[in-house]
């Protein structure tokens, strides 16, 4: 059962980089605002 586990393991990571990657888009829209 180690397999499942493994698999959930890399959603979460996977869940969690889409959520940084959401969150640093957001800064850098705020960021380049002057273009």
């Amino acid at each position: 059962k180690s397999e499942l586990r493994r698999k959930e393991k890399a959603l979460a990571e996977t869940a969690a980089l889409l959520v940084l990657r959401k969150k640093l888009n957001a800064l850098w829209e705020n960021d380049n605002e002057d273009d």
